[in-house]
């Protein structure tokens, strides 16, 4: 049989020549998906890594949370209400007792409940609990805000399980396959941040103690926003969203942890346009009731009539959080830290 001569397959058949050829010709592309593999395995866990190790702004935040660097004695919980309206340096200071602000901001109650309990996994239980209330409290999330906020910690059981139960098909994709959730959902970017942390640098310091102040006047989306509702606002009251509420109470009192429900300061003339107000505060106080909490409704102090206090509506600016975060904490001070 004659032999093929060719470069390299000198005394090998032709049909083994083939063989060879095409042999390598998998390898060689094999090889080729394998390290391609590897660096998108790679640059995933180095966004992760890089995320992590920031220091500042909300990561700063949630890294101190599962780092359980925090172990507050009053803790803060609840929407963006919560996280611009408390400044825990003011409460700190008033009460004498540390105090942290885990805020999230746009969130629902459900993903409220999921921070709380990753932030009890790793750190100190707090003395007491402030959870603060919205009228959408009884809403559940329908799109996650800002998935890429989660993706470093979807380890985390809680928060997997909550972005699970809005997200199914998604959930496990953004877990488990590599950089799917940051090409296909960081709209913001986020992958840049961790490369940045990384190499050292950190994003600009937004958060003390959690507490976002925000440096703004008041900016007219409510008076867009009131031109667009005359008949006003009503807010929907889901059974599962109830359920996500009172398991805020439910976990504190396993926990043996003292808590309030405390409705802060809303511009007044946005209450005058909300329907079913009435409605969601009556379940509010039957569910604070039912776990013997007090409900504490700032929904008539002055601050609600003054629009120098507010950047819009629902949000206290910094020169507001500052005058409610001095009244409530004589408050706690008072009735919780004598």
């Amino acid at each position: 049989m004659e032999t093929e001569r060719g470069p390299g397959l000198v005394g090998i058949t032709g049909d083994r020549a083939h063989y060879l050829s095409a042999t390598r010709g998998w390898l060689r592309l094999a090889a080729f998906f394998g390290f391609l593999a590897v660096v998108v395995c790679l640059t995933d866990f180095l966004i992760d890594t890089g995320l992590r190790k920031v220091r500042t702004s909300s990561f700063g935040v949630t890294n101190q949370i599962v780092r359980g660097e925090i172990n507050a004695d009053i803790l803060v919980t609840g929407s963006s209400r919560a996280q611009v309206h408390y400044d825990p340096r003011v409460i700190s200071h008033v009460t004498g007792r540390s105090a942290f602000n885990i805020g999230i901001n746009g969130s629902q109650t459900d993903m409220q409940v999921a921070l709380l309990k990753t932030y009890l996994r790793h750190n100190r239980k707090p003395s007491l609990v402030i959870h603060n209330l919205d009228l959408y409290a009884f809403q559940t999330t329908h799109e996650i805000y800002d998935p890429a906020q989660y993706f470093p910690y979807l380890n985390e059981e809680p928060i997997y399980r909550a972005i699970e139960r809005v997200a199914p098909t998604e959930a496990w994709k953004w877990r488990w396959l590599p950089l799917h959730a940051y090409a296909t959902q960081d709209l913001r970017f986020t992958w840049l941040v961790g490369f940045k942390a990384l190499a050292g640098f950190q994003p600009p310091e937004t958060n003390f103690n959690g507490f976002t102040p925000r440096n703004l006047k008041w900016t007219g989306d409510f008076e867009r926003m009131r031109g667009s509702r005359h008949e006003g606002v009503t807010f929907e009251i889901e059974p599962q969203g109830v359920k996500d509420l009172e398991e805020i109470p439910t976990i504190c009192a396993a926990n043996g942890i003292k808590m309030v429900f405390v409705y802060s300061p809303e511009y007044v003339e946005m209450q005058a346009l909300e329907r079913n107000r009435q409605e969601v505060f009556a379940l509010f106080r039957t569910i604070a009731n039912r776990y013997d909490i007090p409900v504490w409704d700032y929904s008539n102090s002055s601050i609600c009539s003054e629009r120098h206090y507010f950047y819009n509506s629902q949000h206290l600016n910094a020169h507001g959080a500052a005058t409610y975060s001095n009244s409530i904490a004589g408050r706690l001070r008072d009735e919780h830290f004598e």
